[in-house]
């Protein structure tokens, strides 16, 4: 029986990266064995077990062949003459097909040190193409690795597309999918992923949304950029910079699904895009079954980010509506996500990244001047119901009116 550390473990640790999670294999050893030394099985498809102390995971080296179509379609075959190297073979990409012995020596039979020097990511064997879930994976460890310098080898990249073509990608579940993206959407550079699919043709198949804006040019003099696809990816750059959380990163993104459906002979406008998105950010959020906020929060930057862009044109009463429309008096948080998906859309083209953004204080101001006047003291008047509400409503669009008439601070000044 021996052990060997294996995969992100291996990698991280020769690239000086911290080391987040620590997966072990065992050659050598039967399901009876580890239980019998206290380890805890909770695979059920292969044997897998805890460590009784440390709670980390332990698999039994295994070799794996395909039965059927998609990523669910596998025998697993887990016995003690299966070899490290076997193990190692069916693993995605040579730098997490490393192992590590408890003396420190390394086990390396498909190059990866080597990619690593290189900075390339490369697949193992033929045998990544029996699984769609790898071209999620390696474009995900694209995201993490760009800024690292790091690039996805030609015949990977060429496997992947012949995957696609082969139609393997159609049979990924949206769980899957989106438990890759999100945590694609937290990487350091999520483009990298879009990027990636984008190259190998699953984009289209897996976020055809996101796809159908490639090659939709807009306004040059709003847009320098001119590319719809390009911009997205743009104000996803943004948000990162903004925001580490992958709720908002994941709205910037889907901010103008509507510019895809804009008739040609309208090009390069776009009027009315806000409400094509709508259908579209509901669509590819139903069908990657999304949680709620991540839906709920995509659907209002998409309807209300020109309204933002618009602050200092809008109306009190339309600001009020606004805020009222975002629920910004019950969900504050939320609002403050809005606002930075709305400063990413700006800085989100071509010669407009440092611009001065001074929408969002006005419609913090307008948000708490708002929140100055006191509902509980009207109630304490003896107003209640509709009388209640139309007078709140009328103090507040004043209030909001008097912050209009004063000078807005530039965000540099409320900065200091």
């Amino acid at each position: 029986m021996q052990t060997y550390q294996v995969g992100g473990a291996v990698r991280d640790k020769l690239l000086d990266l911290p080391v987040k999670d620590h997966d072990w294999v065992v050659v050598g050893a039967t399901p009876d064995e580890m239980r019998q030394l206290g380890y805890r099985q909770v695979g059920k498809d292969f044997p897998v077990f805890l460590h009784p102390t440390t709670h980390e995971e332990y698999a039994l080296a295994r070799t794996e062949r395909k039965t059927g179509p998609g990523y669910t379609g596998f025998v697993f075959h887990a016995a003690t003459d299966i070899s490290l190297e076997q193990d190692l073979s069916r693993r995605d990409l040579t730098i997490n097909a490393i192992a590590m012995a408890e003396d420190g020596t390394i086990t390396d039979p498909f190059h990866g040190q080597r990619d690593l020097q290189q900075k390339t990511l490369r697949h193992v064997s033929p045998a990544f193409a029996e699984d769609p879930v790898r071209i999620l994976r390696v474009a995900r460890f694209y995201a993490r690795f760009a800024p690292l310098g790091f690039t996805i080898a030609d015949e990977t990249i060429a496997l992947m597309r012949q995957m696609v073509s082969n139609n393997e990608v159609d049979a990924l579940v949206p769980e899957r999918i989106w438990q890759e993206s999100k945590r694609a959407l937290s990487e350091q550079q999520p483009r990298a992923f879009f990027e990636a699919l984008r190259d190998c043709g699953a984009l289209a198949r897996i976020f055809p949304e996101i796809n159908a804006l490639f090659g939709v040019p807009q306004t040059e003099i709003h847009h320098p950029e001119i590319d719809t696809g390009i911009h997205t990816l743009m104000v996803l750059d943004q948000a990162c910079q903004l925001s580490p959380e992958p709720r908002v990163r994941f709205a910037a993104l889907l901010h103008d699904l509507g510019k895809g459906d804009t008739p040609k002979q309208e090009w390069p406008r776009h009027i009315g895009h806000e409400a094509r998105s709508l259908p579209r950010v509901r669509q590819l959020c139903q069908r990657l079954r999304t949680p709620n906020d991540f839906r709920d929060l995509a659907l209002l930057v998409a309807q209300f980010h020109t309204h933002c862009h618009r602050a200092a044109e809008l109306r009190p009463k339309t600001l009020l509506n606004t805020l009222q429309a975002l629920d910004a008096f019950r969900r504050p948080e939320r609002f403050e996500e809005f606002l930075l998906c709305c400063i990413a859309d700006s800085h989100g083209r071509l010669g407009f990244e440092d611009k001065e953004y001074p929408q969002t204080e006005i419609f913090r101001r307008a948000h708490a001047s708002a929140l100055s006047i006191d509902a509980a003291a009207l109630a304490r008047q003896g107003l209640k119901g509709r009388q209640l509400a139309d007078r709140l409503q009328h103090l507040r669009c004043e209030a909001i009116a008097a912050i209009k008439t004063r000078k807005t601070s530039s965000p540099k000044k409320a900065r200091e």
